[in-house]
């Protein structure tokens, strides 16, 4: 009641003040002091939620830092999340309640699943420019998807990194594939197929399993047979990775081990205990502990954070950088905040440096940006450890 009437008082006042503030007021708005917003369906519950709440945290830690900076021209950018469950029809009307109440620029979106149903409604809105949680191939496709973007290299790409890294190390290797029956599963398999022989690879077998905790005894007997140099999974988080590499060791194999990004995480990677030791896969960025070279970037996350923080939290602390760093552009161009210009904007990032988070200077081309590293399991240490320099496709 009392908040009412303070604000009667306020509005009865402002009136009162009459012509004198609308001029500055007026001004104000035409140099744009109203807020950006970037708008996420992110998954803080629900199957994905390891993720999403590492996701979350990145994004409202790098806009904390961009908005005590002064943020972008003099504007603060305001995250405004809605959980979703890693649910699409949630994801969606989050979507739609974020972009009904606020004049939305920037959007995280949870899933691939997401963004491609949320494509239309983008392209038809065209004031949004969108990244999010996936790498799916897909998505790689500025025709198809005018107005969104990867943070990072796509699956085909991660997959790229991996077997030119096998190449260098043992060229004319024996590689196997296992991946889940799911479309993130499937994603890359046929064109790195391709990709193997291009490089002289030998791609000896293709296992394909249900995702999740599933017996794996009749796979792994399969896959001992074929005798891989190396077998690189896909479409999992953990399990059945453990179970894979536990019997295949118990039967002699001698492969190397190797995985994709959403298997990276250190805390991922060490729940696999001994059977983990070297298992190697692709990351787009620099570990939270990684202390090998200057990261500005990093130093500044671990004075926030002096807990280590995941890989997706580092996704989300990139995504929000390469965002505003979009519409920094589009503004400094004088331009207005529209999907196109903002995708536009990021486009021009060329030689770009984020501080450290990945280890050499970037430029996005497409819709993804095709750079990783292969790093390597130390269980002694409880570390990943790189076991390459960065590889750009």
């Amino acid at each position: 009641m009392q908040n009412s009437r303070i604000s009667q008082n306020r509005r009865s006042l402002l009136l009162a003040a009459g012509a004198s503030l609308a001029a500055p007021l007026a001004a104000h708005a035409q140099t744009g002091g109203e807020d950006i917003v970037l708008g996420g369906s992110i998954p803080m519950t629900g199957v994905f939620a390891f993720a999403g709440v590492g996701i979350n945290a990145g994004i409202a830690d790098y806009l904390k830092i961009l908005n005590d900076a002064g943020g972008i021209k003099g504007r603060k950018v305001r995250y405004v999340p809605e959980d979703t469950g890693y649910k699409v029809d949630v994801s969606v009307a989050a979507y739609k309640k974020i972009t009904s109440q606020n004049k939305v620029s920037l959007y995280y979106g949870d899933s691939t699943a997401f963004s491609k149903t949320i494509n239309p409604e983008l392209d038809r809105n065209g004031n949004i420019l969108m990244a999010g949680a996936s790498f799916a191939t897909e998505l790689n496709d500025p025709q198809k998807y005018p107005n969104q973007f990867l943070v990072g290299p796509d699956y085909t790409e991660m997959f790229g990194i991996l077997l030119r890294h096998i190449a260098k190390e043992k060229p004319g290797a024996k590689v196997a594939f296992v991946y889940s029956d799911s479309e993130f599963g499937r994603d890359p398999v046929e064109s790195s197929e391709a990709l193997a022989k291009k490089l002289g690879l030998n791609v000896v077998i293709k296992i394909m399993t249900p995702p999740g905790s599933v017996d794996v005894s009749t796979e792994v007997i399969k896959l001992r047979r074929a005798a891989p140099d190396y077998t690189i999974f896909h479409g999992y988080i953990l399990a059945p990775i453990p179970e894979f590499i536990t019997q295949g060791k118990q039967q002699g194999m001698t492969s190397k081990w190797m995985g994709t990004f959403w298997t990276m995480d250190s805390s991922t990677v060490m729940k696999m205990g001994e059977a983990g030791d070297g298992f190697m896969g692709v990351m787009p960025y620099r570990y939270y502990y990684d202390t090998s070279a200057k990261a500005p970037m990093l130093d500044k996350i671990r004075q926030m954070r002096p807990e280590y923080q995941s890989t997706a939290y580092i996704q989300g602390f990139l995504a929000a950088m390469l965002f505003t760093e979009a519409a920094k552009r589009t503004l400094d161009a004088k331009k207005e905040l529209t999907g196109k210009n903002l995708k536009a904007a990021l486009n021009s990032i060329k030689d770009f440096d984020t501080g450290g988070l990945i280890g050499v200077p970037i430029t996005i081309k497409g819709n993804s940006i095709p750079v990783g590293r292969v790093y390597k399991a130390d269980m002694k240490a409880q570390k990943m450890v790189p076991a390459s320099d960065w590889i750009s496709l």
